[in-house]
């Protein structure tokens, strides 16, 4: 497995994965935070990030992780695998808390740059809406590409260990 997709809602653990599979299967891995941002809370124009994304994930290796609608179809035709993080929308409020107070004034390893943590409400009403509008999205481009992918659906803490402990860098997952 060379080439592998992580999406999931705000706070579903998509860098934690992302970085867990990269050491494991010693695969690169692509943020698509700092593709989005530009830096200082500026996002990069459309055409940029798109160009971006395309370009790592026209890479032959990498564990990518984000949910940048406009480059998923791109970035699935190129995976052998797409995990979508399915996780309650507790789990992923608390989480979303949790690094806002632990990287509260710092820019955390996979976001942009000089872009440091804060509360901003309309992010946490995205975070929150999520479940209404994204999940559901997500749920359906997952479905689209399971005939031609090997997809994983991931709905718990438990589902993830237990995932991640199947892992090798011998194993095709």
């Amino acid at each position: 497995m060379q080439r592998i997709m992580v999406i999931g809602g705000p706070g579903s653990g998509k860098s934690t994965l992302a970085r867990v599979l990269g050491t494991r299967l010693d695969l690169p891995v692509v943020h698509m935070d700092p593709i989005y941002w530009l830096g200082d809370w500026v996002e990069r124009s459309k055409d940029d990030a798109m160009q971006m994304a395309r370009a790592a994930a026209d890479q032959p290796a990498w564990v990518f992780e984000g949910n940048h609608s406009s480059s998923m179809e791109y970035r699935a035709e190129r995976a052998e695998m797409i995990i979508f993080l399915d996780m309650p929308r507790p789990l992923r409020l608390w989480r979303v808390f949790w690094r806002s107070i632990r990287y509260w004034g710092q820019t955390r390893p996979d976001m942009g740059p000089n872009c440091p943590e804060r509360f901003d409400a309309d992010f946490l009403k995205f975070c929150w809406n999520y479940d209404n509008d994204g999940r559901l999205r997500a749920l359906s481009f997952v479905d689209d590409w399971r005939a031609k992918r090997l997809v994983h659906v991931l709905r718990s803490r438990s589902k993830v260990s237990l995932f991640v402990d199947t892992l090798s860098a011998k194993n095709t997952l």
